[in-house]
């Protein structure tokens, strides 16, 4: 489809036609009746994420209620844990590493919309990618802006918004998101042995 070609190649278009349109409203219904389904049924629940993503390694966990765009366009590896009241706006592609954990009220965004009322008001939007690396963790309330990319082993504090890439290993807050220091062997924990 060219609307979601050019989104994906970062080029302003023109708002959503009825075939868009019609793959939303597929998707929602996806999302709604996951997020309807009691944790319990937890092979069926696994099934629905699989059609939902373009791809998700196992194993994974992903607690309701979660929301995306299409779902085709997300691509998550192995291990993954996405908390409750995860959003991925995904007109553009996300890819997530593997061992990524993402805590609750996090939000994944690609489009952005034009800053010109009359271009805005008329559907003039463009998409840009999200990668986030191996073994990132997104603290509870992060924002991941269009365009992003997070280096692998980062740790985003809480609240913070991430308007622009961060190196690996690196212990990121703020807003907008910067460094804070380096992640190092000195950061390792002694966990209490029962």
């Amino acid at each position: 489809m060219k609307l979601i070609e050019n989104l994906h190649k970062g080029k302003w278009v023109y708002g959503f036609d009825d075939e868009i349109h019609r793959m939303l409203l597929e998707n929602e219904e996806r999302c709604f009746e996951l997020n309807s389904l009691s944790p319990l049924r937890v092979e069926e629940r696994k099934a629905i994420i699989r059609n939902i993503f373009g791809s998700i390694g196992e194993p994974f966990t992903l607690h309701s209620p979660f929301h995306c765009d299409f779902g085709k366009h997300i691509h998550i590896g192995r291990n993954f844990t996405g908390n409750f009241n995860l959003t991925i706006l995904d007109e553009g592609v996300v890819t997530i590493g593997d061992n990524v954990f993402i805590g609750p009220n996090c939000g994944i965004y690609t489009i952005n919309h034009a800053l010109l009322p009359e271009q805005r008001n008329v559907g003039v939007m463009r998409a840009k990618p999200v990668t986030i690396g191996d073994n990132v963790w997104l603290g509870a309330n992060v924002t991941v802006l269009p365009g992003v990319t997070v280096g692998e082993g980062c740790v985003i504090g809480a609240g913070s918004v991430v308007t622009g890439d961060l190196p690996p290993f690196s212990l990121c807050v703020g807003n907008p998101c910067g460094v804070i220091r380096r992640i190092t062997e000195a950061d390792r924990v002694t966990p209490v042995e029962d």
